[in-house]
């Protein structure tokens, strides 16, 4: 029987997706949790400025490459324009 483990992404891991797809991002993360699952991420970025928070939200989802809910279990999300 095959068994694979998905591991968790680290801070480091989502700062850098998140400034890969938004360059001029600023990221704070913090581990919910402790148990390297659950976090909260706040990006604060010009090219938010004129869209909706679910615009916003999407942007940084999307910096994910299709990871959301797998390799990364749970991201609180706040998305601030400068």
């Amino acid at each position: 029987m095959n068994y694979f483990t998905i591991m968790p992404m680290t801070v480091e891991q989502i700062e850098q997706f998140i400034k890969e797809a938004i360059p001029d991002a600023t990221v704070e993360i913090e581990d919910l949790k402790g148990d390297g699952d659950h976090y909260s991420a706040t990006v604060t970025s010009k090219s938010f400025s004129g869209k909706t928070r679910v615009e916003q939200h999407m942007m940084v989802y999307d910096a994910f490459n299709g990871k959301m809910g797998s390799d990364l279990h749970a991201l609180k999300l706040k998305t601030v324009s400068e």
